[in-house]
C-alpha cells in the first residue's frame, strides 16, 4: 500500500496540494481526476520522488519514501511522466533496457534480457523493436514507454496522463493492457486522468481532486455518479448505464 499522510506542497503562498490524506490499495487501478489545476500531476510527482513535498509524508510498504535509498526506490515504484523528452536517438529496445538500470546498472544479463523481451512482447513491440522512436507514431512511443515501466518490474507503476495526445483507439489500447497489468502481473496502477469515462470504465478506485484537496475518494461506483461529479466538477452530468459501465453524459451538459 501506498500512504499519503498531510501531503502539501506551496509555490509562493499559494498551495498547489494541501494536507491530502489517500491510501492507494495494492492491486488495484487508482485514477486521480479532477479539473485542471486540481494538483493531480503534482500529487503524483511528490509520491513518486519527482518534486519535493512541503509537509507530509508518503509510505510504500510502510517505508518512509524520503529514508529509500533511490536504487531500493527504483525497484518498488516507477513513474511515466507526462511529457518525454529525449535528446538522444534510441530504438525502442534501447529504451525498454533502460528500465533494468535498477537492477543491471548498464550490464544486462540473461535475466534482464529476458524481461526486456517479455515487456516489448507484452506491448506488441517485438517487431520493430530496432526502429528508432523519432519515427514512431505517438502511440507506438507511448507503448514503448509502457513496456520500459514494465520492464522495471516494479509493484507500482505511477502513469501521468499517459492518454495525452493519442486518439481514441490508442488510449483503449493503453488503457486496457493497464487493466492487464493489474488483472494478470498484480501490478498497482495509479493514473492521472482528464477523461472521467477512462476512468469509470478502467479504474477500480477514484481519487477526486479539487483546488488542491480530496474531496471525493473510493470505489469508482461510489464516485461515478451525479451528485459527486457536480461536486467535483460544477457540472450537472447524467450518468448512462452501458454494458454495465456508468457513461458520464458530459458533452451537452
Amino acid at each position: 500500500m501506498i500512504q499519503v499522510r498531510e501531503l502539501s506542497k506551496f509555490y509562493g503562498k499559494k498551495a498547489v496540494v494541501e494536507k491530502v490524506n489517500v491510501n492507494i490499495h495494492r492491486g488495484k487501478i487508482t485514477s486521480f481526476i479532477g479539473p485542471n489545476g486540481a494538483g493531480k500531476s503534482t500529487l503524483l510527482s511528490m509520491v513518486s520522488r519527482l518534486i519535493d513535498a512541503d509537509t507530509g509524508e508518503v509510505l510504500v510498504d510502510d517505508h518512509l519514501v524520503n529514508k529509500m535509498k533511490s536504487n531500493e526506490f527504483s525497484k518498488r515504484v516507477s513513474i511515466l511522466k507526462q511529457s518525454n523528452f529525449m535528446n538522444v536517438r534510441l530504438t525502442i529496445r534501447e529504451l525498454v533496457s533502460f528500465g533494468r538500470f535498477p537492477y543491471s546498472r548498464g550490464r544486462l544479463n540473461s535475466e534482464d534480457l529476458r524481461i526486456i523481451e517479455q515487456a516489448m512482447e507484452y506491448m506488441g513491440l517485438m517487431e520493430m523493436q530496432h526502429e528508432y522512436m523519432d519515427e514512431l507514431s505517438g502511440g507506438q512511443r507511448q507503448r514503448a514507454f509502457i513496456a520500459m515501466v514494465i520492464a522495471q518490474d516494479t509493484d507500482y507503476i505511477l502513469l501521468d496522463e499517459p492518454l495525452n495526445n493519442l486518439d481514441m483507439k490508442h488510449s483503449v489500447q493503453i488503457m486496457k493492457i493497464l487493466r492487464r497489468l493489474v488483472d494478470d502481473l498484480g501490478k498497482t496502477v495509479v493514473i492521472v486522468l482528464h477523461d472521467i469515462n477512462f476512468a469509470s470504465v478502467y479504474s477500480d478506485r477514484i481519487v477526486a481532486l479539487k483546488d488542491g484537496r480530496v474531496v471525493k475518494d473510493g470505489p469508482t461506483n461510489e464516485i461515478i455518479n451525479s451528485d459527486a461529479l457536480k461536486e467535483i466538477y460544477d457540472m450537472d452530468i447524467p450518468i448512462k448505464q452501458m454494458n454495465n459501465c456508468r457513461i458520464c453524459v458530459y458533452f451537452n451538459s
